[in-house]
């Protein structure tokens, strides 16, 4: 159940573990910036939940934080039931491409997140717990400390223009009780219902507000390591077939 605190005009909805992942582009061995890279997701584990969303962002890196005109398209890639489900998703496609280089996806990032209501828009906010200092590799998918971002979830039954979202055959199916928060509009403020929906289909764009200080909430990350991280724990990573220097040092691989 969603933990509905309140703090003054903020309406936390969720909270959970948050995981940021890339895959290499093709022929790429150790990707040394964003053209290397061809996939980036990140995963939400909420609380209370047994659940894992693997998202995808369309423009392989995240938005700036502080810059309320960009708009990155996403879209919810697969609701997981456990570890297991993740980690087929993440090593979709052959494992190795046909120059021989492992292809499956790295981790870039740990943390705690929050789902925020504050007025008519919802927030996801994130706080990193690794690495410690974030380094080349959060740099260029735009990785920082913590962030604050505006999301929007879009009405599947709203036309798009052309070249834009996803195929009709990959759009999710709300339930009735769900699409009727739609009424005729494209896009309403994200609910965390709707991301337990494959093919839901996103918004994503920076915030000025400062999770700390503008919405007063408390994301709480705790000081990981490599023998404490949740990403080992939870997720049960193969460290084998996911090189994890990206999450602990921030360098490629």
């Amino acid at each position: 159940m969603a933990d509905r605190t309140r703090m003054e005009d903020v309406e936390i909805l969720e909270r959970g573990n948050i995981y940021f992942f890339y895959r290499p582009a093709v022929g790429e061995q150790v990707p040394q910036g964003l053209v290397d890279v061809q996939r980036f997701h990140f995963v939400l584990s909420p609380e209370g939940k047994e659940i894992f969303r693997v998202v995808t962002v369309g423009k392989k890196r995240l938005p700036e934080p502080d810059d309320s005109g960009q708009r990155f398209w996403g879209f919810v890639e697969k609701v997981a039931r456990n570890s297991e489900e993740v980690m087929e998703e993440l090593e979709r496609g052959p494992m190795r491409d046909g120059f021989g280089t492992k292809r499956s996806a790295r981790p870039a990032g740990e943390g705690v997140y929050a789902l925020a209501r504050h007025g008519n828009h919802t927030h996801l906010l994130y706080a990193l717990e690794l690495p410690e200092e974030p380094d080349e590799v959060q740099r260029e998918l735009r990785i920082g400390k913590q962030g604050s971002y505006l999301v929007s979830v879009k009405n599947p039954q709203a036309g798009s223009p052309p070249s834009v979202g996803l195929d009709e055959e990959r759009k999710a199916e709300f339930p009735e009780e769900l699409q009727e928060h739609f009424g005729d509009r494209r896009f309403i403020a994200l609910e965390p219902d709707f991301l337990d929906y494959e093919g839901a289909e996103l918004l994503v764009m920076g915030s000025e507000d400062d999770p700390g200080e503008e919405l007063g909430i408390d994301l709480a990350p705790e000081c990981e390591s490599e023998e404490t991280a949740n990403l080992f724990q939870e997720l049960e990573i193969d460290r084998e077939r996911h090189p994890v220097e990206p999450l602990l040092t921030g360098k490629w691989a």
